[in-house]
């Protein structure tokens, strides 16, 4: 049923947890596993004009050393694996990640009963109300 999984990750501890997640997923189905990290431009906005391009620098390493290391654990672990660093507001990279490359499955973290992100909009609850696909979501205490 699920043959391409997506995880999402920022590289925080707890992506650790959910990768776990996405693995035995991925493990379970012998699906391949994409994994994701979005360098959020919006942290753009409130820049001079002359820092952008090196926080874009910066933001874009950070995601590609989150990416490249859950890949690593995903292949020893015997999964096939691609990877991918984009760059716009996360939930909507997702989501269009998900749409573009057959994702049939999305595990990604949710931070809980946050108030910040209950007021703003998580980029989770985002997800779950948009994705074309099932989302499977874990909470930072699992």
């Amino acid at each position: 049923m699920y043959e391409t999984i997506l995880f999402p990750t920022d590289g925080s501890d707890h992506a650790e947890t959910v990768a776990k997640h996405a693995f035995e997923a991925a493990s379970t189905r012998s699906a391949t596993l994409h994994v994701l990290s979005v360098v959020d431009d919006r942290a753009f906005l409130v820049l001079d004009d002359d820092r952008v391009d090196a926080v874009r620098g910066d933001l874009a390493e950070t995601a590609r050393e989150a990416t490249d290391e859950a890949a690593t654990r995903a292949t020893e672990a015997g999964l096939e694996v691609e990877t991918a660093v984009e760059t716009g507001h996360p939930a909507e990279c997702i989501v269009d990640y998900a749409d573009d490359h057959g994702v049939d499955l999305i595990v990604m973290g949710t931070s809980g009963d946050n108030y910040e992100n209950n007021v703003v909009g998580s980029v989770s609850q985002r997800v779950v109300q948009t994705a074309p696909v099932p989302v499977t979501t874990v909470g930072p205490d699992v």
